[in-house]
């Protein structure tokens, strides 16, 4: 009877043993983390809800309301978490961050989403909109490389993508500012590849082409351009879509299969970049 009862209670402690590690993997316990910004919308919400599909957590960050992104992906099973703010204040990203790291330790992953854009002519481009584009789309990166940065230099694993753009690839008219930005970027995403890759954090951009966005409809409100002028434009003739530049930030994230990938900036252009034909002839090919 007492040989009996002690492999009961052994019994009994390895069922529960065995359910706390279930419940531990179900909530999230040995799950990575995942900081998308941006992510109230568009490409950011798409990476998220990728990201969250295979097991991160996810903390997302926006300068609009991100309770109903957050809302969104916890509907479908995520774990998922949102802080609302502007990445270009350093006042934030510090307590973005260390909100991050007391809650759920050191990020994993960074994905640098967050951006505007700006259509004017250079010579009417005022000094408070060149700013205001640069302070979103490079000092926000750098502000959140630097912070999230740190917790990833610590533990010497991590991987950030940049989401930069073709833009920042080629020179595109009336865009001095937006182009600057995405130039700067990429600059940014090499030197700290060199600089933080012999200590285990890998950092690379994605180059996406023109995606249906909600800030995509607003640059065409103003009549810069239209469905046509992409679409001829662009080899694979159409836009960009969330889904696809979120595939390929995952990819990049991925440092279980792809660690050796650093410094790559990769067009999710549809061969925009690669392509120096006329339109003119690019057509006649369809």
């Amino acid at each position: 009877m007492y040989l009996e009862s002690i492999w009961r209670d052994i019994l009994v402690y390895c069922s529960a043993d065995r359910l706390a590690y279930s419940q531990s993997q179900k909530w999230g316990f040995f799950m990575k983390t995942a900081v998308v910004t941006g992510a109230a919308q568009g490409v950011g919400l798409a990476t998220a809800a990728l990201l969250a599909q295979q097991g991160y957590r996810v903390w997302l960050t926006d300068l609009q309301a991100i309770d109903q992104a957050v809302k969104q992906l916890r509907a479908s099973g995520a774990d998922a978490h949102g802080l609302q703010g502007d990445v270009s204040s350093e006042d934030f990203v510090k307590e973005f961050a260390a909100t991050v790291q007391v809650t759920h330790g050191a990020a994993d992953v960074l994905v640098n989403n967050a951006g505007i854009s700006l259509i004017a002519p250079a010579e009417q481009t005022t000094l408070q909109q060149w700013q205001r584009v640069m302070s979103v789309n490079l000092q926000g990166p750098f502000l959140l490389c630097k912070y999230f940065g740190l917790q990833m230099l610590e533990k010497r694993s991590g991987s950030i993508v940049n989401v930069a753009s073709v833009a920042g690839l080629r020179g595109v008219i009336h865009r001095s500012a937006y182009n600057a930005s995405k130039h700067g970027l990429i600059g940014l995403t090499r030197t700290l590849a060199g600089e933080w890759g012999g200590r285990g954090i890998r950092v690379n951009a994605v180059c996406p082409g023109w995606i249906k966005t909600d800030m995509d409809i607003a640059d065409q409100g103003s009549g810069a351009y239209s469905d046509t002028d992409i679409i001829n434009r662009v080899p694979m003739a159409r836009f960009a879509r969330a889904e696809d530049v979120a595939s390929a930030i995952a990819f990049l994230a991925d440092s279980e299969r792809n660690g050796f990938i650093n410094g790559v900036t990769l067009p999710v252009d549809g061969g925009w970049t690669g392509d120096a034909s006329w339109d003119s002839l690019r057509t006649k090919t369809r």
